[in-house]
């Protein structure tokens, strides 16, 4: 062999005789929640008052937070996180759900899992403690997605399903705002309905009272790396005809692939389900390339304003990154990440601060 090749390789050999270790790329676990969008102001919420909520998303995130950190999946953490928020008087889901127009509490729920693309949900039910616990019985034991009324709450009477009766729903402030929105109706009816409405729903314009907030939802990403999202609310005040929002419809208001990432929406429902809004984030990730902050801006910026809706939604990818968005004035909101990362905050702009350590 000719001995200017001879150094060289043993060279080479001797410089490589540690196996090489390949870079392996570490996915934090992270967990994002919502608790609805809309007229969300510092003047409308007092010092106090906001200690109140900022007390129960910490108390909510904390929960799911630990289910991730001690290796928990993914869809127990989000069920696990809702149930707390469910549980909460303070927002427009379970117990503190707003009324129908017959004054009844009538509750929607979607929980879903980007591994398998799974998902349950529950719409129009009645006197369910916890719609989201429901909802993912939906999913692990029947071969639906999607069950309504009177039959999913049989459903849940089969599958031990906690019942609660209309008293544990009574919330004073949901149902003051029935009646003021209800008289407000009774006014706009004496109008013309083309002098009112120019192109837009009375209940985004405050026509009918946009102080709607309260729809909440949860979003996470465990160690495995597996993604899922859930949604659970009342619904509109007043809402009439057995109407449905997004909240209960996969790809509407909740979707989750660990393909891109995990979606949950608040505001107002027609709109999401128009635009296919929480879908429509995955697709604009997938086939644009475009990260979860552009992808919600543009839905909810672009598509979702342009038809004149009003929401928000939390968004995170299949790489830790957390977004949200909204076109309101305010948005419930806060987010932990196994870095350290974490924020929680109500209005436009400025956060209400860091969460509180366990």
């Amino acid at each position: 062999m000719n001995k200017l090749f001879v150094l060289p390789l043993i060279l080479l050999f001797s410089c490589n005789n540690k196996p090489i270790k390949a870079k392996v790329e570490v996915i934090p676990y992270a967990i994002v929640i919502h608790g609805g969008a809309g007229n969300i102001t510092p003047n409308n919420f007092s010092k106090a008052k906001q200690e109140q909520y900022k007390k129960v998303l910490n108390k909510a995130l904390a929960k799911g937070y630990t289910v991730l950190e001690k290796g928990g999946t993914s869809i127990e953490a989000v069920q696990q996180t809702i149930t707390v928020l469910e549980d909460s008087p303070l927002f427009n889901a379970g117990k503190g759900a707003v009324f129908d127009s017959e004054g009844k509490n009538r509750l929607d729920a979607s929980i879903m899992d980007g591994k398998t693309l799974q998902a349950g949900a529950v719409a129009g039910v009645s006197n369910i403690k916890n719609p989201i616990l429901l909802a993912k019985t939906v999913m692990d034991k029947s071969k639906h997605v999607l069950l309504s009324g009177i039959g999913a709450e049989k459903f849940a009477e089969q599958n031990h399903i906690q019942f609660e009766d209309d008293a544990y729903f009574y919330t004073k402030r949901q149902a003051d705002y029935l009646k003021k929105v209800q008289k407000r109706e009774r006014e706009e009816s004496l109008q013309s309905s083309a002098s009112i409405y120019k192109g837009r729903s009375p209940f985004l314009l405050g026509r009918l009272g946009w102080e709607k907030y309260g729809t909440v939802g949860c979003v996470a990403l465990d160690k495995n790396g597996n993604l899922a999202a859930g949604t659970s609310t009342g619904g509109l005040t007043n809402k009439k005809f057995g109407r449905i929002g997004d909240s209960p419809l996969i790809g509407a208001g909740t979707y989750a692939n660990n393909a891109t990432c995990g979606v949950s929406c608040t505001g107002i429902g027609e709109y999401f389900i128009r635009t296919l809004a929480a879908h429509e984030v995955s697709n604009l990730i997938k086939y644009k390339q475009l990260s979860a902050k552009e992808a919600i801006k543009e839905v909810v910026h672009t598509q979702i304003d342009t038809l004149g809706g009003v929401g928000g939604m939390i968004v995170l990818d299949n790489k830790g990154n957390v977004a949200w968005d909204f076109n309101t004035s305010g948005m419930f909101r806060a987010y932990k990440k196994s870095t350290g990362e974490n924020e929680i905050a109500f209005f436009k702009e400025k956060a209400v601060g860091k969460l509180e350590e366990k």
